[in-house]
């Protein structure tokens, strides 16, 4: 295998359909554009397994929404990693890449010497999937509580809760060291979700944790039979295959549903990116008056913002930003 067949799959997403289950899936790898995201900041090994997964869902599930849309998630909880926060840009026009940004916020003081499932440093809080349609929409939002032994399971605990649409998770997740580069994480995984129909009607509480609905829940019959089915089978890949690189996505399709008869879409490829610029900033600031911008002014005479995706470090006029504001810009 050479290296350019190895990289025409990393960073991308493989949208697939199970023809005979009518069950659709995606594919991802993230290997520069994980690279990137993470290295914007010097996490703590467990903080970077928090984000790594939580960009890889964000890659999986952000995927569906359409061209110029945002799908963000948004994991709080009281444990020593307070949030976890990702966004999906979808492509401006279609060809394009779509972007991907990552963050945490924790207290590196109540982080454990050692540690075994990153989930666990959250403590107790929410899992929140926001997406945004732009200018002149109110953004949908929809909130279910952590629960579960990672943030897939917490993914796929939403979408029985609040979409009521079974849906399943493979991640993996890893250091690996390539000839020539040094030792960064790569990830990879594939996700299943029943096409939408009708939901059976649920009385009562759920078969999961704290008596939430479960994925195997919002689905019966002939469907239901199909969904386990293809959940069982997607259960077989291996760590190694997931995150490849030397298996390609449609590899690992045939190897796991050939019997399903898999067919697959164009791939969407994904990169790095960030969406913040001066004009943002001084817009988040255009609702406060001058008497409120000199509290945020610097010893220096200036006011200064920095991004906490991409790090880009803002620093502008206090005459400039406000309502009040006197002078256009720095100029």
């Amino acid at each position: 295998m050479t290296l350019t067949q190895k990289i025409a799959w990393d960073d991308t997403i493989l949208p697939f359909q199970l023809d005979r289950s009518g069950i659709r899936g995606r594919v991802a790898r993230l290997d520069r554009t994980l690279e990137q995201v993470l290295a914007q900041h010097a996490y703590p090994r467990p903080v970077e397994a928090l984000v790594a997964e939580a960009a890889l869902l964000t890659a999986l599930i952000g995927q569906t929404v359409k061209l110029r849309w945002k799908l963000s998630l948004q994991i709080r909880g009281d444990g020593p990693v307070r949030l976890v926060a990702t966004d999906y840009f979808a492509p401006a026009a279609a060809g394009e890449p779509a972007r991907l940004r990552a963050w945490a916020s924790f207290d590196a003081a109540r982080l454990p010497e050692t540690w075994q499932n990153p989930i666990r440093l959250m403590g107790r809080g929410h899992f929140a999937i926001l997406v945004d349609q732009g200018a002149g929409t109110t953004p949908y939002q929809g909130i279910t509580p952590l629960a579960g032994a990672s943030l897939a399971d917490c993914a796929a605990g939403y979408f029985a809760q609040s979409e009521q649409l079974p849906t399943r998770f493979a991640l993996a997740l890893a250091r690996a060291q390539e000839p020539g580069r040094a030792e960064a994480w790569r990830a990879g995984g594939a996700m299943l979700q029943m096409m939408p129909k009708a939901p059976p009607r649920i009385e009562g509480g759920g078969s999961g944790l704290a008596g939430l609905l479960a994925p195997e829940d919002v689905v019966d019959g002939p469907e239901g039979e199909d969904w386990r089915r293809a959940s069982l089978l997607l259960d077989t890949a291996e760590e190694s295959e997931l995150i490849g690189p030397f298996v390609g996505p449609e590899e690992l399709l045939v190897r796991l549903f050939h019997e399903e008869g898999p067919r697959v879409f164009g791939a969407q490829p994904v990169a790095f990116g960030c969406s913040c610029s001066e004009a943002k900033v001084r817009q988040s600031l255009s609702i406060y008056s001058a008497r409120d911008i000199a509290t945020m002014t610097t010893p220096e005479g200036r006011v200064t913002a920095d991004c906490q995706f991409c790090g880009a470090h803002y620093d502008l006029d206090p005459a400039s930003v406000g309502f009040e504001a006197r002078d256009a810009g720095d100029g």
